[in-house]
C-alpha cells in the first residue's frame, strides 16, 4: 500500500475535484499498466476519499477502452474498501426521467472483449455475483439522493453495452421488453472487478436521456453524443451534492453483504 490512503473511493468525472480538501495525487503502478489517471486523495468533512476519473482526466479513454483492471487495482492499493461508482445512463423506462438517480441493484453484461477478471492466471476461482451491487451501501445512497432533492429510484437493472455506439431501435426495444431499467457503457467490468477484490461497490446512474426514445411519444428523439455530454455537464452538480451528503454517512466497515467474502487467492499478482 502507498503512503497516502483512503477507505472510500469514487469513480467519476473531473468535476468532483473541487469538493475535495487537501488533495494529493498518488501515482500507482499496477500489474495491468497505469490506471486512467493518478489517484487523487483528499477529504470531505474529515472523511478521506480516493478519487479516480474512470475515463481519464481528459476523457481520453472511451468506454470500451477504460483500463478497469488497473483502475480497481489502484483503488485497492491505496486502501479503498468501498467504492461509489456514479455513471451516466439512458432510461429504458418511461417512468424514469432524465435527471433522476437510479441506485443499481442488478446488472446485465452485453459487452465483449473487455479484460474482466484477475483470475486469468494462478489458482482457479469462481466468484459469486448473483447480487452485483453492495446491499449494505445501497440504502445510504438512496437516502442521500432523496436528501439532495433528486427523484431517486432505490433499485434498478442496468444493461451494459460495449459502446462506443448507441443502441439500434431493435436492441433498445428488446432491452425494454426484458424489464431492464437503464443502459450504460461502463458498469461492467468495473462492478465485477470490485467484487473479485472484495471491495464494496455501489453503482448510481444519473439518467441523461431516453436511449432511442419512448415509443408512445414521437417527440422524444434518439440520444446523441452531444446530448449526453451537455445534459451530464448541466447536472453533474447533483452527483457532487449527493457524494458530499453520502460520504460522511457511510459505515466504516459495511456488513450484511456478500462483497468481501468473494475474494480468492490473488498472490499471482502480488
Amino acid at each position: 500500500m502507498t503512503g497516502a490512503s483512503a477507505a472510500i473511493g469514487v469513480f467519476g468525472g473531473s468535476g468532483f475535484y473541487s469538493f475535495l480538501d487537501d488533495v494529493e495525487d498518488v501515482e500507482i503502478d499496477t500489474p495491468f499498466g497505469a490506471p486512467a489517471a493518478p489517484v487523487a486523495i483528499g477529504s470531505i468533512d474529515g472523511t478521506r476519499v480516493a478519487f479516480l476519473p474512470r475515463h481519464g482526466r481528459a476523457h481520453q479513454f472511451p468506454p470500451h477502452a477504460v483500463p478497469a483492471k488497473a483502475n480497481l487495482w489502484a483503488m485497492r492499493a491505496v486502501g479503498v474498501h468501498s467504492i461509489i461508482g456514479p455513471c451516466a445512463a439512458g432510461s429504458l423506462d418511461a417512468g424514469i426521467a432524465p435527471g433522476d438517480f437510479v441506485v443499481l441493484d442488478q446488472l446485465v453484461d452485453r459487452t465483449h472483449s473487455r479484460p474482466d477478471t484477475y483470475y486469468d492466471r494462478g489458482d482457479a476461482h469462481h466468484v459469486a455475483f448473483a447480487d452485483p451491487y453492495c446491499s449494505a451501501i445501497a440504502p445510504f445512497v438512496a437516502a442521500a439522493g432523496e436528501a439532495v432533492g433528486i427523484t431517486t429510484h432505490p433499485r434498478g437493472t442496468v444493461v451494459v453495452v460495449n459502446g462506443p455506439r448507441f443502441s439500434t431501435r431493435a436492441e433498445s426495444r428488446w432491452y425494454r421488453a426484458q424489464g431492464w431499467h437503464v443502459i450504460n457503457m461502463t458498469q461492467y467490468p468495473e462492478a465485477y472487478l470490485a467484487r473479485e477484490l472484495g471491495i464494496h461497490y455501489a453503482g448510481i446512474a444519473l439518467v441523461t436521456d431516453y436511449d432511442t426514445g419512448v415509443e408512445d411519444d414521437p417527440n422524444i428523439e434518439p440520444v446523441t453524443h452531444e446530448q449526453v455530454f451537455e445534459f451530464f455537464e448541466a447536472n453533474v452538480h447533483h452527483i457532487r451534492d449527493l457524494l458530499t451528503v453520502l460520504i460522511p454517512t457511510l459505515p466504516a466497515e459495511p456488513t450484511g453483504c456478500e462483497c468481501a467474502r468473494a475474494i480468492g487467492p490473488l498472490h499471482h499478482y502480488e
